[in-house]
């Protein structure tokens, strides 16, 4: 496969951001790590290789971005105010610095923490976004955040915001997009957030395949499958 490495000055962060880009042509995956994971990450457990023939072909590219779990979500040592604008911080690296770069609206891709980051980013940018695949993804924020409570907080949390969520203007392109994948092991144990986020969603007319895979199903290889299958739908 074509691999090229970048690495760029984010404004938005104050620091380098790295990227891994596999391919130039086909559909764009923007590829997001598990928690606290790097840029690397989908290299090195096989993702970008259960895909590899798609992107050999032409069909897709992928671009494997770095996280700053580690600054945000999971910062104990932080007030979870900070934790929150940082990770405010990181969307606005991937939507206004990252993302523009890419040809074409991606599909945000990711397993376990990378599942909150794909859904939450086209749930909150659908416009941007071709289209979401969480794969055994635990989506629902409060728990990092140590009871504390403000508008970004509830507008950060899948679970809090979607009830209420009727603005057309956010669901026409969620209805729109292509695929519509949450994933995940039957005994994962967070598979409740899974099944509510596919509910809520379906509850706003945004058709989602829901798929329990059996037993455990949360680790490397039971997600390069779920990718070679998603992602060649």
């Amino acid at each position: 496969m074509e691999r090229d490495y970048l690495k760029d000055w984010s404004g938005a962060l104050e620091r380098d951001m790295e990227v891994l880009r596999f391919g130039r042509a086909g559909v764009p995956v923007l590829a997001l790590p598990t928690s606290q994971g790097r840029f690397y990450q989908w290299e090195d457990f096989g993702l970008v290789g259960a895909v590899a023939d798609r992107v050999d072909a032409g069909q897709l590219h992928v671009w494997c971005v770095d996280s700053v779990d580690g600054e945000s979500w999971y910062a104990k040592d932080r007030h979870p105010r900070q934790r929150l604008e940082r990770h405010l911080q990181y969307e606005r690296y991937l939507v206004d610095e990252l993302m523009p770069r890419i040809a074409e609206r991606p599909i945000a891709a990711g397993p376990s923490f990378g599942a909150l980051h794909a859904v939450l980013l086209a749930v909150r940018h659908p416009t941007r976004v071709r289209g979401f695949v969480g794969l055994s993804g635990a989506y629902d924020t409060a728990r990092w955040l140590d009871g504390y409570s403000d508008e970004d907080a509830y507008l950060t949390n899948l679970l809090a915001f979607l009830p209420g969520l009727d603005d057309q203007a956010y669901l026409g392109p969620l209805q729109a997009m292509n695929p519509r994948v949450i994933a995940t092991g039957e005994e994962d144990a967070n598979v409740a957030d899974s099944i509510k986020v596919a509910r809520l969603l379906r509850e706003r007319g945004v058709s989602v395949q829901l798929d329990l895979w059996p037993g455990w199903a949360h680790d490397w290889p039971y997600w390069k499958d779920m990718l070679r299958r998603y992602l060649s739908q």
